[in-house]
């Protein structure tokens, strides 16, 4: 993987990562286009700790205030719902394993349009304000949790999933978004630590830490405006236009999965 590719895919991973149109879909994709094939997975893997860095830049007072108090309800929730979500990661690992060689990217990408059209459609039709973080139940964490765990496979948007959610189980719009976004650190966390195992035992010289570090970067930085894009987007937009892109490029992956076979 050259220089410039590598940063491709850390602007996409940046932007997507937060916008609800799946990174991990994108990645794939991309990574199919281009052939990208060996470190593949430690690659996606470091570029979803740039776009933590980008998490931690946004939310760092939050952040600071969940480590100063740790026994908290907000610390709490974002366990529980981690727990519920690295339950359904070891349960179907195996079918997770499988997905990132593309099989369920078309109908991934379909499940989320289909997520935020009904969300949409649904809260459309709401007067409620929601709830806070702090008014939020234990099936409220568990059920965001689980979203988080579908949204694991690639093709599932996890902001989008996630902000659907949160919004379904009551939370406003701000706290949807807060949840998800500080959610997204114990996820990428503990994907950070599974990939060890493996850079460990293929060694660290065959690891091409240029491209990496530069596709880190760009993550970063393009994560970063992503986020401050989408916390404006929620709060006075509708996100069909997104709903629309994914059931659009869900019909694409899936003809050629199905028909023309140019890259899958």
């Amino acid at each position: 993987m050259n220089i410039f590719l590598a940063m491709l895919l850390g602007l996409v991973q940046g932007l997507c990562e937060f916008l609800p149109v799946s990174s991990s879909g994108h990645l794939v994709l991309l990574q199919t286009i281009f052939g990208v094939e060996e470190g593949a997975l430690f690659f996606t893997t470091m570029l979803h700790v740039g776009t933590l860095l980008a998490v931690f830049a946004v939310y760092w007072r939050q952040i600071w205030e969940m480590l100063r108090r740790p026994i908290q309800k907000k610390v709490g929730m974002l366990l529980l719902s981690t727990a519920v979500t690295t339950l359904l990661a070891f349960l179907f690992r195996d079918v997770i394993s499988a997905a990132y060689e593309g099989i369920l990217l078309g109908p991934g990408f379909l499940l989320t349009a289909a997520i935020l059209y009904g969300s949409e459609r649904y809260f459309r039709r709401r007067r409620s304000k929601g709830l806070d973080i702090q008014q939020m139940g234990l099936v409220s964490a568990m059920g965001i949790g689980a979203m988080q765990g579908i949204a694991i496979l690639p093709g599932v948007s996890r902001s989008g999933s996630t902000i659907a959610g949160a919004r379904l189980f009551g939370l406003n719009k701000d706290a949807a978004a807060e949840f998800s976004f500080l959610l997204s650190i114990p996820a990428i966390l503990g994907s950070l630590v599974l990939q060890l195992p493996e850079v460990l035992d293929a060694g660290f010289g065959e690891v091409a830490w240029g491209p990496i570090l530069a596709g880190m970067a760009v993550a970063a930085l393009s994560g970063y405006l992503a986020i401050r894009w989408m916390l404006r987007l929620i709060r006075s937009k509708s996100l069909l236009g997104f709903s629309l892109y994914t059931a659009v490029l869900g019909v694409l992956v899936l003809l050629d999965q199905l028909a023309f076979h140019l890259f899958f």
